[in-house]
């Protein structure tokens, strides 16, 4: 069945590339509804957004979700991983500015939050978009595809001249609370050389060396070092789940990733809905839902962090 949270949660902190203060506060939805985000600082005009992959508008380095009335809402991905990997299908996200909060860099505490406050099932039967074809998109940085699979499965490649990332690929068999063992906890990351080009940009200005990854050749700025050797692909995993949410509804298949970011992601998912031969909607059995994400995951399961 469907899951929506069973009240409010709220939390408070600064949006990593806007700098500005914000407040997010997820609250429970009825059945059918989806994830929507709403814009509490807007007064006139729509201020509702739905988190769908054709609201996606291209933006450097996060997603960025704008509505026909132009009400925009970005770094959306680590709160929609957190849903995803929760089982969460139905809620609607209040915020009160432009950008989500980026807390610690990593979705563990919108994980810890939900889970402390429990799941309610609804009366509607989860409906879970299965593929049955593959899909493949490519640009010159890297690509992503979608494969049928009888599991939910996401494999991940990148390649960073740093030698505290380099190389690093991960494959995960994605189903019940896998999301929050292994990926909820990994932070966003970026090279030490890029930071003053980003900030040029007018990016990365809520950055600090406490919500971020910072790396500098093979030396780990942030204090504390790694949570995980491969933290960096680790987090590229959580961004795409977060990326993938954005369907409208899980998927059952085998997401590939090769040096893809937020922008590929979304290709895809425009790839795969504009080839209706390559998937299907199909509604949630007892099998199925045993191998969705968030099935029977409990908060104890939750990596613990300094």
């Amino acid at each position: 069945m469907q899951h929506t949270v069973r009240g409010p949660i709220v939390f408070d902190g600064v949006g990593l590339h806007s700098g500005k203060p914000a407040r997010l506060t997820i609250r429970p939805a009825a059945a059918e509804h989806g994830i929507w985000f709403k814009r509490t600082d807007i007064r006139f005009g729509d201020a509702l957004i739905p988190a769908l992959w054709d609201a996606v508008e291209r933006s450097p380095l996060c997603t960025r979700l704008v509505n026909g009335a132009g009400a925009s809402v970005s770094t959306v991905e680590h709160v929609m991983a957190a849903l995803a990997g929760c089982g969460v299908h139905n809620a609607l996200i209040e915020i009160d500015g432009p950008e989500v909060p980026i807390l610690d860099g990593s979705a563990v505490p919108f994980v810890t939050a939900i889970l402390d406050k429990g799941l309610r099932g609804q009366a509607a039967p989860l409906r879970v978009l299965e593929i049955i074809e593959t899909v493949q998109v490519h640009t010159a940085s890297g690509w992503a595809r979608l494969s049928p699979s009888d599991t939910p499965r996401m494999t991940f490649r990148i390649e960073f001249a740093d030698e505290a990332i380099g190389t690093q690929e991960k494959s995960l068999d994605m189903s019940n609370g896998t999301f929050v063992r292994e990926l909820s906890d990994s932070r966003t990351f970026c090279r030490n050389s890029d930071v003053e080009a980003m900030r040029e940009q007018g990016l990365a200005l809520g950055g600090t060396l406490e919500n971020a990854v910072v790396v500098d050749g093979d030396k780990v700025l942030s204090p504390g070092g790694l949570r995980h050797a491969d933290e960096a692909v680790r987090h590229k995993m959580l961004d795409a789940l977060g990326d993938l949410m954005l369907a409208g509804a899980p998927i059952l298949g085998h997401y590939e990733g090769h040096k893809a970011g937020h922008a590929i992601t979304n290709m895809l998912l425009h790839a795969l809905f504009s080839t209706p031969t390559a998937f299907r909607m199909i509604e949630c059995t007892g099998n199925i839902r045993a191998k969705m994400p968030g099935v029977g995951v409990l908060p104890e399961e939750i990596p613990e962090v300094a």
